[in-house]
């Protein structure tokens, strides 16, 4: 058994990370979220107003075990910001409950979310 990732399969990772200021590796799509967690987080990017793309890792099984190996991460879904991996459905969801995440996406891209209190 190995950890190591594929380097065509690492490179097509990191080519969506950095194609897209924010990035969603998820079950299902952001039409048909195909898990709650990754419902959760549609729902989350949706209220901050931001553009975003996803990644159906249900698709694609070596997709689904590499974006793991990549990050680190036992679990989808997996948010990226400008290119920063932030989390999985949990600290999302507390980062955005807290303002953390509205902070975020305006320091990093430059979006003021439309759903911030203040």
């Amino acid at each position: 058994m190995t950890d190591e990732l594929d380097p065509q399969l690492k490179a097509r990772i990191e080519s969506y990370i950095k194609d897209n200021d924010v990035m969603l590796f998820m079950k299902g799509n952001r039409h048909f979220p195909r898990c709650g967690f990754s419902a959760t987080v549609i729902e989350v990017l949706k209220r901050l107003g931001v553009e975003f793309a996803t990644e159906d890792i249900l698709q694609d099984p070596s997709l689904r075990a590499g974006i793991k190996v990549f990050t680190n991460w036992p679990t989808i879904p997996q948010l990226y910001i400008a290119g920063e991996f932030v989390g999985g459905c949990d600290i999302v969801r507390d980062m955005y409950e807290s303002g953390e995440l509205a902070t975020l996406v305006q320091e990093k891209l430059g979006v003021t979310p439309p759903d911030t209190e203040g």
